[in-house]
C-alpha cells in the first residue's frame, strides 16, 4: 500500500451498528419534532401559487408558542434560501425587510399573512402551483437558547389566495 491511501472495512458487524445508530438518530429527531409540536402550534400553514420563472414565493402561517420562543430559521428544498420578512408603511410608502428573527411571546397568536410578517421563499427551484403541498423545517430557540426544530406541511393555494382557511398544521 502506497502513502496517502486508507481502506474502509466494513464488516457486517460495522453496518449493522451503523444501521441501529442511524434508526436510533431517526427515533430521537423524531422525538425532537414531536416535542417541539407540543411548545408550539402552527396553524393554518399556506403559501401563495407563483407564474411559471417566478424566483420568490411566499409563506403564511398563524404560530402559537406556549413559552416564549424566537422563530429563527426556516428551510426548504423548495427555495435555495428562506426569510422572515416584514412590511411596513414608512414615510407613507410600504417597504418590506428581513428580520433576523421573530418573537413569539407565550400564548399570544403571531398571524404571517399577506401584507405584514411572512416567509419569503427565495431562487426557488420550482414553481408553486396550486394544491401543491411544500414542506418547510421551522427552527426556533428558546430562553436558554436551546433550538428546537418543527417540520411542516404548507399547502400551495390560487394565487388570488388572501386568506387562509382556518386548518392546523399538525
Amino acid at each position: 500500500m502506497g502513502k496517502g491511501y486508507r481502506y474502509l472495512v466494513m464488516t457486517k458487524s460495522s453496518i449493522r451498528n451503523g444501521l441501529s445508530g442511524t434508526v436510533l438518530l431517526a427515533g430521537l429527531l423524531l422525538a425532537s419534532a414531536a416535542h417541539t409540536a407540543d411548545v408550539v402550534k402552527i396553524v393554518d400553514p399556506w403559501a401563495r401559487a407563483t407564474v411559471p420563472g417566478q424566483k420568490v414565493g411566499g409563506v403564511y402561517m398563524e404560530i402559537i408558542a406556549r413559552e416564549d420562543l424566537r422563530l429563527t430559521g426556516i428551510k426548504t428544498g423548495v427555495a435555495e434560501s428562506a426569510q422572515v420578512h416584514q412590511m411596513k408603511i414608512e414615510n407613507g410608502m410600504m417597504r418590506m425587510r428581513a428580520v433576523p428573527f421573530l418573537q413569539l411571546p407565550a400564548g399570544k397568536p403571531v398571524k404571517l399573512e399577506p401584507g405584514g410578517y411572512h416567509i419569503m421563499l427565495y431562487d426557488l427551484r420550482r414553481s408553486l402551483v396550486s394544491e401543491q403541498e411544500l414542506t418547510l423545517e421551522l427552527t426556533f430557540e428558546d430562553a436558554a437558547k436551546q433550538q428546537h426544530r418543527l417540520p411542516i406541511k404548507v399547502v400551495v393555494r390560487d394565487r388570488d389566495a388572501a386568506t387562509g382557511g382556518g386548518q392546523d398544521a399538525q
